[in-house]
């Protein structure tokens, strides 16, 4: 399959939404949102795409996967690694991944819930370490999550990153609203 990255722009905040709402609807069900799929959608466009650097995987002219990142306080943050679930397994996610880790300063943290076996596994693969385990109290799922960081140049296996796009600083403002886990 090929399958380029390139920078999101204003015209792919309906695509990111649908990454994001397909791939939380099919792995993350233990975790129900806090938001309507129609928020989902307003945030995209009007949040994420403004203040984060987004890229797109793009096969076959759809976005079939999305990576956000951000710096904040000298810190490197990977806040948002979706793929469209028909796409999962196929080196994607490494990709995008690796193309973060290419263009931020180390250390890089990001979190993902503790009951995600599969992302845990997937962080760890790729050279990031569990920091913190916590209650989930601050996400807007409120369910158990653990900070990942990676603070050393990986070894081995990672794939390259296929294109050359700057990354921005930016803020993420969360809210209070929570659910289950």
């Amino acid at each position: 399959m090929n399958v380029s990255l390139r920078e999101a722009t204003a015209a792919d905040s309906e695509p990111i939404a649908e990454v994001l709402l397909a791939s939380h609807k099919a792995f993350l069900a233990f975790a129900p949102g806090p938001y309507s799929d129609e928020e989902v959608r307003h945030w995209v466009r009007d949040v994420l795409l403004p203040s984060e650097a987004v890229t797109v995987a793009v096969a076959q002219g759809s976005v079939i996967g999305v990576l956000a990142v951000k710096r904040v306080d000298g810190m490197s943050w990977v806040t948002q690694l979706y793929l469209h679930p028909s796409h999962v397994g196929l080196g994607i996610g490494s990709t995008l991944l690796a193309h973060a880790v290419a263009r931020l300063p180390l250390p890089i943290r990001l979190y993902t819930f503790q009951q995600n076996s599969g992302a845990r596994r997937f962080y760890e693969r790729n050279g990031f370490s569990a920091i913190q385990f916590t209650d989930g109290s601050t996400n807007l799922e409120r369910c158990p999550d653990v900070l990942y960081e990676k603070s050393r140049p990986s070894q081995g296996n990672v794939a390259p990153p296929l294109s050359g796009i700057p990354l921005y600083v930016s803020l993420y403002v969360s809210s209070e609203r929570g659910s289950s886990c």
